[in-house]
């Protein structure tokens, strides 16, 4: 449920705040309001606050062709996620049952660039996901996952187009009155409404800058975690025949996903051949590896685009006759969490402000991480009721 009217003020009923609609602050809302459920406190109220128009960040880019009416689409963001534990698994059971979310079977190949005497890329079988090892994606658009979490929350507001202003000492109430604790401002300074515990979802270069002037006890900690940037380059075909000889030759390994060698480029995904996607017009997105990313993170778009294009062109081997007609670029400039020795450094927790920031950047960055940081912080804020 989504409204853009400002919370209540003057009520005792416990108010949530989580700055951030991505997968984070879904599931946190999601565990809130089903923890509470059983305790029989529905009367709580929880509201995200959202910078953009949308939730999940399980992003989705498409066009139309006008001929046909039909799409190009690109899951440019998270491509797919792995179920790793029994009750990230029970978690998402409900919307597998129902198709939303489906495991992709996919082919997965080693691919070599083609070298300068024009032979053509190499290709090597390299595993086949199962179902067992399943990779699930959400249909018919990754974001349509974020969407049915949104619109199942019984008791959460969500603001859309809300940049919450960076917390300041002031904005705490250091004994607690009926009402709040902490109020939040928007970037005009128009107030947002107190709340007795905030939860901060954004990446943590974005929530060093929230939390910088607040007091948070926790503020050193958000550094530790260090996150690179990815391009992803989008590419479309007219129709199938237009396709590059290494998607439709006979004498190629069939195949839906490639680990890249040697080159810029890190993975390649066939859009068209994943489930419930036959009927998109051809569509392979491409995602350039995270350390050649971050080095080259506040270069140019336009001249990034045109060197990944050329790679790409190294990896598929089109030709005039077979190039794309679609191209895109976008820039994730906090897209991978760097975990030393594997260990993930958890939810942050300031007890004393009843602040918590949080993340898939505190686990490992993965949408399991995002699961398992709002269970965290689910149980944080439940156990002191």
């Amino acid at each position: 449920m989504t409204d853009h009217s400002a919370p209540s003020a003057h009520t005792s009923v416990p108010k949530i705040a989580i700055i951030g609609g991505g997968l984070t602050g879904l599931f946190t809302a999601t565990l809130l309001e089903r923890e509470l459920a059983k305790r029989q406190e529905s009367k709580v109220q929880i509201t995200i606050f959202e910078k953009s128009r949308s939730v999940g960040r399980l992003a989705t880019r498409y066009r139309t062709d006008e001929k046909t009416g039909n799409n190009w689409q690109w899951g440019f963001g998270a491509q797919c996620f792995t179920v790793k534990t029994d009750r990230f698994k029970q978690f998402i059971r409900p919307w597998l049952d129902s198709r939303l979310l489906q495991p992709w079977l996919a082919q997965v190949v080693h691919l070599t660039l083609a070298n300068e005497d024009g032979h053509m890329p190499q290709i090597e079988p390299k595993e086949q996901w199962d179902t067992k090892h399943a990779r699930y994606i959400s249909t018919p658009k990754m974001t349509s996952w974020g969407r049915a979490l949104a619109d199942e929350l019984q008791h959460t507001r969500i603001a859309f187009k809300t940049r919450v202003a960076p917390l300041h000492k002031a904005h705490f109430v250091e004994e607690n009155s009926a009402d709040s604790k902490t109020e939040l401002f928007d970037e005009e300074g128009n107030s947002l409404g107190g709340f007795d515990w905030v939860i901060c979802t954004a990446p943590n270069a974005q929530a060093l800058e929230l939390m910088a002037d607040s007091g948070f006890a926790r503020q050193a900690d958000i550094t530790k975690p260090k996150m690179q940037a990815c391009y992803t380059l989008m590419l479309g075909w007219d129709e199938v025949p237009q396709l590059p000889a290494i998607f439709t030759s006979q004498a190629s390994v069939r195949w839906d996903v490639a680990y890249v060698n040697n080159s810029p480029l890190d993975r390649i995904f066939i859009e068209h051949q994943k489930p419930a996607h036959s009927a998109l017009l051809p569509s392979v997105t491409i995602h350039a590896r995270n350390d050649w990313s971050e080095t080259h993170v506040d270069e140019d778009i336009e001249t990034i685009k045109a060197q990944l294009l050329t790679a790409a062109k190294q990896a598929l081997n089109w030709s005039a006759q077979t190039a794309p007609t679609q191209i895109d670029c976008h820039r994730w400039r906090y897209a991978a969490t760097i975990v030393d020795d594997n260990k993930s450094l958890g939810i942050l927790v300031d007890q004393r402000h009843q602040w918590i920031v949080s993340g898939d950047w505190c686990g490992h960055g993965n949408i399991e991480s995002c699961y398992k940081i709002a269970a965290e912080t689910v149980r944080a804020i439940t156990e002191g009721m």
